[in-house]
């Protein structure tokens, strides 16, 4: 449900429910541009996590204003270059370990946990998810100890305000063609939902089994894709199916159409715009070994290289380089390193979050 609101920053006033995050008036944000911001009730599904993507931003300026004058720096960039009528995520970290306001009012939209702003930090997901943004270029390095300490705090305030999971904390490339949040910090995602379950008192219980990315083609013109959409690709060639790889990850028509009859073949609810949903993806990825070969192992290999494996090509075949790199993802989400490719393991592959991967976080 969309709420029509003009919006005003005159009227917004430092938090007293989270005196800790610094309001978009007080780092001296600008008003937003025409049309202003939308507020949508009842969409939350979503954390997406990410980094700011310069290098210039592995600072070691900790300070306050270090981190103020960083929230008008995006700001400014968002309004003037990208043209969006606010900054597009919806709340700051710095290095420092500071929290700041990005789009208005997304402070006042916490408190109550009713609605949220819609954002432009994520095509296809703006709606249904709250964007963080994390200072720093993390290819290499990974965030301070004070920005991580900050990051879990907002998780778990973000979680208990919209009634959401630790298991529903994503990273940004899980739906784009990008290197954000960057390859080191995306492998501290498993403790990252870790530790916001254990703050939140989340029994393992109540983790689901898997839980997947939900990638589909946005009607409003920008595709949801990425490396998880290479991989749907890949998979849906493997079964049959004659679908172009296109660039990026990106949809096609016949991609979409493929989706649709998979799903109506194997009796699943069939998306209207391709929607790759959990059951799609459960009957979709077969289980491999190390004699599998052809599209179904490029559909593996694709994803690897992103996430950091460097020594993987996209052969098509399950040599030593690709084994090594699926036991190193199966250690880090809790898994047997078997080097076999079962179902919880496409589903850690391709970005979802398994029941396993939480034990340390159990009560």
């Amino acid at each position: 449900m969309v709420i029509e609101r003009e919006p005003d920053l005159a009227d917004a006033a430092p938090s007293t429910m989270f005196p800790w995050i610094i309001d978009c008036g007080s780092w001296g944000a600008r008003p937003p541009k025409p049309p202003g911001v939308e507020l949508l009730e009842g969409t939350t599904r979503k954390i997406i996590v990410h980094h700011t993507g310069e290098p210039a931003h592995n600072t070691t300026d900790f300070s306050r204003e270090r981190a103020m004058k960083l929230a008008r720096d995006i700001q400014r960039e968002h309004q003037d270059v990208r043209d969006y009528p606010d900054s597009g995520h919806h709340f700051t970290i710095s290095r420092g370990g500071h929290v700041l306001e990005g789009r208005a009012r997304s402070l006042e939209t916490l408190e109550t946990g009713l609605a949220q702003v819609r954002s432009a930090h994520c095509p296809g997901r703006n709606h249904d998810s709250i964007g963080i943004e994390n200072e720093g270029f993390y290819i290499e390095e990974t965030p301070t100890q004070k920005l991580w300490d900050s990051l879990v705090h907002l998780c778990v305030t973000i979680c208990r305000q919209y009634q959401i999971k630790a298991h529903n904390i994503f990273g940004h490339w899980d739906f784009r063609n990008t290197q954000c949040p960057g390859i080191s910090f995306y492998r501290q995602f498993p403790q990252l939902r870790r530790e916001v379950a254990a703050h939140l008192g989340t029994p393992i219980g109540e983790v689901p089994e898997r839980t997947w990315p939900d990638i589909y083609d946005n009607v409003g013109g920008t595709c949801m894709g990425g490396p998880v959409g290479a991989v749907a690709q890949y998979l849906l060639r493997n079964a049959g199916y004659t679908i172009p790889l296109t660039d990026g990850g990106g949809w096609s028509p016949e991609m979409t159409s493929a989706i649709k009859d998979w799903q109506h073949k194997h009796g699943l609810e069939v998306s209207p715009n391709g929607t790759v949903t959990a059951e799609t993806w459960e009957t979709l990825a077969p289980e491999l070994d190390q004699h599998a070969t052809g599209d179904v192992v490029r559909a593996l290999q694709s994803i690897l290289i992103p996430k950091g494996y460097s020594g993987v090509a996209v052969n098509g075949q399950f040599d030593s380089a690709t084994e090594n790199a699926v036991k190193d993802l199966q250690k880090l989400h809790g898994l047997p390193a078997t080097g076999g490719v079962d179902i919880r393991t496409w589903c850690v592959i391709t970005g979802g979050v398994i029941r396993e991967a939480f034990r340390d976080a159990s009560h």
